[in-house]
């Protein structure tokens, strides 16, 4: 145990008294830090916070009155000292009645110390007790890390290391996955109810952050928690909790440093088991798309459970990146809910294959993870690709606000949506094939420049200086695609054919984002007549 003003009071060689300034009971447990001898007027600038002041009171004369005594033991109170050490029979017979009036006055422990005791003893005592204090906690530290060496070569690894943490620091321990929910590890206590939702909230906070964090929660009773972040910068893979009262020392904190390397390991090897997982998921969702149903089926049941069953929506993530959090909670409600939810990454896709009742839950997911996806309309596993060509075309039309959009969403959106659920995009493509298929590098921004030209209603000037070309220039590159595209762009039936066509081929053809004040959803006119601000 460290040295306190109590066990030292308890020495009889000591010979100390207290005089007065007992205003806070509790210093006389506080571990003591340090103990000084100074006769100075003011020792607070080499002084910390923690320790024991001890003096003969030279520095106070006979004359000296209870301003003096005040400033003193002020200064001493603002540094943080615990208690001050008179010295009596050396330059006084007794301890100055102000400044015991001020001691007892400001509340500043005042001892009496007796009988030429010397100081070093003292001295000497408290760093022999501190020294001895500090090699058992080093002694402690060394043999719990050992014991939780040890859990982590148990069949059961990580519960085990994070039971044997719990036992070790006699508190409550917590794990928290990326996601911010708690894993069960089968430790003794549960969270304090009290402390519960901050925990929550700060790993979440310090999960959302992406970088190794510390933070520390104090509840209104007392309960406190330490958070300690898991995994690497960018691929955080959860939260170590343990909750202790006081804040980790540092025998305790090599401890938790020891079970969160562990941890790292742990969850480390768990990535790559789910990338392993992800791939499996890869190949059930070709076979799935082949239709070599029998097999898909079997593998997902061994794996995961029963897929669902139809009628089913599928789904297209639009989100860039997909995130390991979004995939972590995909991965998280689809174990929870296989019949509900069968997901698998496709080249840079993440495909879901879902309930036709089950939009709902997934727009809650995506809505989390600020992403978005398209959604066929009901199809079988027989139509499973046919599905997935419409959440495609659904997923171009989802927007902030918007999560989840269904494919017969798109037939609301006027004409050119109705084009789109018809699957007029083919027909586009070809249409615009001797641009999009182009090896000429000139050809690179026609369909950009005629989609300006064509938001401009055919008007050369403003589509010219928006595009910080002349307008002859202009004028030339469109006669170069009407004769690419075989169209005459002086007649309405051709501009209308072509503006359609690269809303529908999207951004393959520069998409046009109509402006604001002008009319999305119907075809720029312009006007017809030939006159020299449309045709030159």
């Amino acid at each position: 145990m460290p040295a306190t003003l109590r066990s030292l009071l308890a020495r009889p060689e000591f010979r100390l008294t207290v005089v007065g300034g007992l205003g806070r009971p509790d210093v006389l447990d506080r571990p003591i830090a340090w103990v000084h001898n100074s006769d100075l007027a003011d020792p607070t600038p080499w002084l910390e916070p923690g320790g024991l002041l001890l003096t003969d009171g030279v520095q106070f004369s006979a004359a000296a009155d209870g301003d003096v005594a005040v400033r003193y033991v002020d200064r001493l109170l603002d540094r943080e000292v615990l208690a001050l050490g008179f010295a009596t029979e050396v330059a006084h017979a007794a301890i100055p009645a102000p400044l015991v009036a001020a001691c007892e006055a400001r509340g500043l422990l005042l001892l009496e110390v007796g009988a030429r005791t010397p100081f070093m003893a003292i001295i000497r005592y408290v760093a022999d007790a501190n020294a001895a204090e500090q090699t058992e906690r080093l002694e402690w530290s060394l043999e719990a890390q050992r014991a939780v060496a040890r859990a982590a070569l148990r069949p059961d690894g990580l519960a085990a290391v994070l039971r044997e943490l719990e036992s070790r620091m006699g508190c409550w321990v917590a794990l928290l996955d990326a996601l911010g929910e708690r894993v069960a590890t089968g430790v003794r206590h549960p969270i304090p109810a009290s402390v519960e939702a901050g925990v929550a909230a700060a790993a979440r906070a310090a999960l959302a952050r992406g970088m190794p964090a510390a933070v520390r929660v104090q509840a209104d009773d007392g309960e406190a928690a330490t958070l300690q972040t898991l995994g690497r910068r960018g691929r955080l893979r959860g939260v170590l909790v343990v909750g202790a009262a006081a804040p980790l020392d540092a025998a305790k904190h090599d401890v938790v440093s020891a079970v969160i390397g562990l941890a790292s390991v742990a969850a480390e090897q768990g990535s790559a088991l789910e990338s392993a997982r992800l791939r499996v998921r890869s190949a059930v969702l070709e076979l799935l798309l082949a239709g070599v149903l029998d097999v898909a089926g079997r593998t997902a049941g061994r794996l995961w459970g029963r897929l669902p069953v139809p009628p089913l929506r599928v789904g297209v993530v639009v989100t860039a990146p997909v995130g390991q959090t979004l995939l972590d909670e995909l991965e998280r409600y689809a174990d929870r809910h296989p019949d509900r939810l069968f997901f698998a990454q496709r080249d840079d896709e993440v495909v879901l294959v879902l309930r036709r009742d089950g939009t709902d839950a997934l727009a809650a997911i995506l809505g989390r993870h600020a992403a978005g996806a398209g959604v066929s309309a009901p199809v079988g596993w027989k139509e499973l690709s046919r599905g997935l060509d419409e959440a495609r075309r659904a997923a171009r039309r989802v927007r902030p606000g918007r999560a989840c959009v269904p494919f017969e969403d798109l037939a609301d959106e006027g004409l050119l949506g109705f084009l789109d659920v018809s699957g007029a995009e083919p027909v586009a493509r070809r249409l615009l094939a001797p641009v999009l298929d182009s090896a000429n590098p000139d050809h690179g921004d026609l369909l950009r420049m005629a989609a300006v030209w064509l938001e401009h209603q055919g008007a050369w000037d403003p589509a010219a200086r928006e595009l910080h070309v002349h307008r002859h220039t202009l004028r030339n590159r469109l006669q170069v695609l009407e004769g690419l595209l075989g169209l005459d762009l002086s007649r309405f039936s051709d501009r209308a054919e072509l503006w359609s066509a690269i809303q529908l081929v999207g951004d393959a053809a520069a998409r046009v984002v109509p402006r604001p004040g002008s009319r999305s959803g119907a075809p720029p006119a312009g006007d017809l007549s030939g006159s020299a601000e449309t045709r030159g």
